[in-house]
């Protein structure tokens, strides 16, 4: 189960909107330097993904084969200093590269 908090709902529906898309793609790829990266982008259709309401008619589409890779964790949306951000709280992650862009399990 992945769960997403209402900051995180807000933004991924105001971003859809002004791209004029109802579905958010979310998944994991292989990559960069901790093994793994998440990977965001918009659909126009849904295959296989397993779909969470967000609002209106705006879903977010995780990746099945990512699904592993991401159980139990929160997407939030976090506003900082230094920018504005969805942030993966990843309870299967066991490092991250300094950037934060990366992580292995």
């Amino acid at each position: 189960m992945i769960t997403i908090t209402q900051s995180a709902k807000d933004y991924l529906y105001s971003i859809a909107q002004k791209n004029d898309k109802d579905i958010v793609s979310f998944g994991v790829k292989g990559g960069g330097c901790a093994g793994f990266s998440y990977e965001w982008g918009f659909l126009n259709s849904v295959d296989k993904q397993t779909i969470i309401p967000i609002k209106d008619n705006v879903i977010l589409a995780i990746d099945k084969v990512s699904e592993m890779y991401i159980m139990g964790s929160e997407i939030d949306y976090a506003q900082e200093l230094m920018g504005s951000y969805l942030k993966i709280n990843n309870p299967l992650t066991t490092s991250s590269c300094g950037c934060g862009e990366s992580f292995s399990v």
